[in-house]
Order: structure tokens, then C-alpha cells, then sequence
């Protein structure tokens, strides 16, 4: 919390941004599964491409095939047939995506114990290992499961978007120019983005 508040702080005195994180005022951050990467891993596969209601309740459906846990392990998914899972409105795809993601944490192709050792980078590069993730969700996964505070997701729409409102572009810019404009928001982009997502929600 810390961190985002001196986020706000230095993003509050950028002269692109500042008037709406004045207005909009201080933001309530929430970690997602911090201490849980395959939960986040998983629950990040199950909502890729259908809407959040749904996804809700296929992740009830999902998480009800394990009635002796909050959440199952990558050793529970394993075990379990791909049938099993398809009971629980998953597509035969997700359920091979959940599958290869246990594999990976239970072979140790997935090792997040090194995480806090690991630059951003290098742990997009570790995680799209998985079948499945890709490298939106791994920058997801860093901004809200690991809380890096540095990350720009250029291939995300709602922020390209956003980038062409605040800076008045005639088109969405490239990745590239993205980098370029947000050099001032260094250290901080990840908070950029949370505000950058609800410009797009004021008129």
C-alpha cells in the first residue's frame, strides 16, 4: 500500500495525468491471490474470453469438483479426469491450458519460489511457459498477483485507448510510443494503468 500511495503521489504531479488522479482521488488496491500464484494462474485461465459472469460460475462449478479445499493443488487437477472438469462448463481447451499449468507447478517448470528474485521480464518469459498464457496474462498476473509496481501492458486495448484520450492521438499508439510518453510515469506505470483503465470510464 505503501508503494501505491507513492505512486499516486508522483503520478499527481505528472502533467498529463494529474488533474484526473486529483479528481478521481486515492484508489483501493487489492492483491489478488498473492500468495497463491497457481490459483491465480489458474482462475486467470478459466476468465480469459468469456464474460466475468460466466466465468464466476464456472469457477464455482470448477472449485465444487473439490469439496476437500478451498482451492485445488496441481496435484488435485492432475488427478482428476478431463471429463470431470468439462462438467463444470470448462471448454476442452481451458481444461488442457489447467492441465499443462499443474504439470508445470508440479514438475517444477513453473518455480515460484524464485519469483521475488526474478525481474519482470524474466518472469513474463517463465510463466508463458504454460499453455494458455500468454503475455497479457503474465503482466496481469505481475500487476495484481505480485504487485510489481513498473508494469505497462502495451498489447492491452483499454490502455492503447486510454493512451490515445489523455495524450490526444489521432490513432492508438504502438508499443514503442506507449514506452515514450510513459517514461515520466517510470517506477509507478502500474498505478498509471489502474488509472489510465477508468479514464476510459468518464466521458
Amino acid at each position: 500500500m505503501k508503494k501505491h500511495l507513492a505512486s499516486i503521489a508522483h503520478l499527481s504531479k505528472d502533467k498529463h495525468l494529474d488533474a484526473f488522479v486529483r479528481g478521481y482521488g486515492p484508489l483501493k488496491f487489492r492483491r489478488v491471490h498473492s500468495k497463491d500464484p497457481f490459483r491465480a494462474l489458474a482462475e486467470s485461465i478459466i476468465y480469459q474470453q468469456i464474460s466475468g459472469a460466466a466465468a464466476a460460475t464456472i469457477l464455482q462449478k470448477f472449485k465444487n469438483l473439490f469439496p476437500r479445499t478451498k482451492f485445488p493443488t496441481p496435484k488435485d487437477i492432475l488427478k482428476i479426469k478431463e471429463a470431470k472438469l468439462r462438467t463444470a462448463g470448462l471448454s476442452g481447451q481451458k481444461v488442457s491450458y489447467i492441465k499443462d499449468l499443474a504439470l508445470k507447478f508440479k514438475d517444477g517448470t513453473i518455480e515460484p519460489m524464485k519469483f521475488k528474485r526474478m525481474s519482470d521480464q524474466e518472469i513474463v518469459e517463465h510463466v508463458v511457459r504454460v499453455k494458455g498464457v500468454g503475455e497479457w496474462t503474465a503482466q496481469m498476473f505481475l500487476m495484481f498477483t505480485l504487485g510489481r509496481p513498473d508494469v505497462l501492458p502495451t498489447g492491452d486495448l483499454a490502455i492503447q485507448k486510454a493512451f490515445q484520450k489523455l495524450f490526444k492521438l489521432k490513432k492508438k499508439p504502438s508499443p514503442v510510443r506507449m514506452q515514450q510518453l510513459s517514461k515520466n510515469w517510470t517506477g509507478h506505470r502500474t498505478v498509471a494503468c489502474f488509472y489510465l483503465w477508468r479514464t476510459l470510464d468518464k466521458k
